[in-house]
């Protein structure tokens, strides 16, 4: 079951304790697998690790080549909002699911996007399957949210069933109800594919998405952080504004010390990172507080998960943060109108919390990660939203320090362009 909650409404001028941060241990540094995958990412990582320490020393952080500025009203127009779901989210294959969550045979997660409701499975062979979670006698949704473990897929309407595959096999009362055709029966199939322990789902039926160009050489690295080998520990669920107002926060290290003070300050130095893009992808990678005594050790000493918070960043909205660790917090983000989205947030072990004490160092990361977005991120972006109809007709401005946020908008804004080219 999926726990949902929205930012905590305090009194002004109210104390808010933040919650004792999590321990942090590096995961990278005991990797020993010898796959080409693996060793490249290994490699790459120790390169990343120069690049942020490079800024360490000259206290700088990449920069763009310049500043942009983004209509508020790009934030507000319910117009643009429908337009942008049909050119990103209605269009693109979008990273539903990690494969943690669909860990064996007969498995499922289920959710709604963009009013879509998907059921991703696992079938008896541990292929991965997706369609429309809507029972083809009267379309009853056959399984509620969340992630669970069911050989067959049996309406609560009717007891129609369905294998995991999506395929008819059971329709109740059959010789009273008359005899249905299996074959034209079945739930309607998404295109679904894998990769690198992410799940990735088409709303559109008819297209034919190509994963590895869509990846392109950002998979390798992605298969180095064996993210399919992980554990899937908890889910929860936090509504938030706006998608485009929400995933601004998720771009950048300027606000850490100003808004995150007593949480994510203080493990992460703020307005600090190196920067890199893959297509419509991207990797932040903030300076973490222990890069201070790294910069002292020689290079083969210094512990990439100890020195970078690398964040992989996959569009439409999909965050990996702490790939390099033992721990691990996914956030993926999902439109539902113009001024809400929904994000789940999904912890995910290298090693399966088996005893108490496992149980609750893991119950903390992930209380942690959700207390810390609902009470400063979402508290502070939900003010956004508010204030965004006063500031109509106005711009936001992106520094050269948030090259992300930069990569992100010109991205919106060219799959807009694609599809306005293609309605021509």
């Amino acid at each position: 079951m999926v726990q949902t909650s929205s930012p905590e409404i305090r009194e002004a001028g109210a104390e808010r304790q933040p919650p004792p941060a999590p321990e942090y241990s590096s995961w990278i540094s005991q990797d020993r697998s010898t796959d080409a995958a693996s060793v490249a990412m290994r490699r790459e990582a120790a390169e990343l690790v120069e690049r942020v320490l490079e800024h360490y020393r000259d206290n700088t952080t990449h920069e763009a080549d310049g500043q942009w500025t983004e209509p508020v009203a790009h934030y507000l127009d319910a117009g643009r909002w429908q337009r942008e779901m049909d050119a990103v989210h209605r269009t693109v294959p979008l990273p539903l699911a990690m494969s943690a969550e669909l860990p064996g045979p007969n498995t499922y997660k289920a959710l709604d996007v963009l009013g879509v409701p998907v059921l991703i499975t696992r079938d008896r062979q541990g292929a991965v399957h997706a369609m429309i979670n809507a029972c083809r006698h009267r379309g009853a949704r056959i399984i509620e949210p969340g992630c669970g473990v069911s050989k067959r897929l049996t309406c609560p309407y009717h007891s129609w069933s369905y294998d995991l595959a999506g395929e008819l096999r059971g329709v109740y009362a059959e010789k009273t109800f008359g005899e249905v055709s299996r074959a034209g029966r079945g739930l309607v199939r998404l295109p679904a594919g894998e990769r690198a322990g992410i799940v990735f789902v088409s709303l559109d039926p008819a297209a034919e998405p190509d994963l590895d160009a869509w990846l392109g050489d950002l998979r390798p690295l992605l298969e180095g952080l064996r993210l399919a080998e992980c554990h899937h520990h908890s889910t929860k669920e936090l509504t938030s504004p706006n998608w485009k107002v929400t995933l601004d926060g998720y771009l950048e290290t300027y606000h850490f010390a100003s808004l995150h003070p007593k949480t994510v300050f203080e493990t992460n130095l703020s307005n600090m990172m190196a920067h890199d893009t893959w297509g419509p992808h991207q990797r932040i990678a903030p300076a973490l507080r222990p890069i201070a005594q790294a910069a002292e050790l020689p290079a083969d000493q210094r512990d990439p998960g100890d020195c970078v918070g690398a964040i992989y960043w996959l569009y439409p909205g999909l965050a990996i943060a702490g790939g390099w660790r033992h721990k691990i917090a996914v956030s993926l983000v999902l439109p539902r109108t113009a001024t809400e989205s929904v994000t789940q947030q999904i912890i995910l072990l290298r090693d399966p919390a088996v005893t108490d004490e496992e149980r609750e160092a893991a119950d903390r990361f992930g209380e942690w990660f959700h207390d810390v977005v609902r009470d400063e991120d979402y508290a502070t972006t939900y003010g956004v939203q508010q204030g965004l109809a006063a500031l109509n007709g106005t711009d936001f401005v992106f520094g050269r320090n948030e090259p992300g946020l930069q990569h992100f908008h010109r991205t919106v804004h060219e799959h807009l362009d694609r599809k306005d080219r293609a309605a021509r």
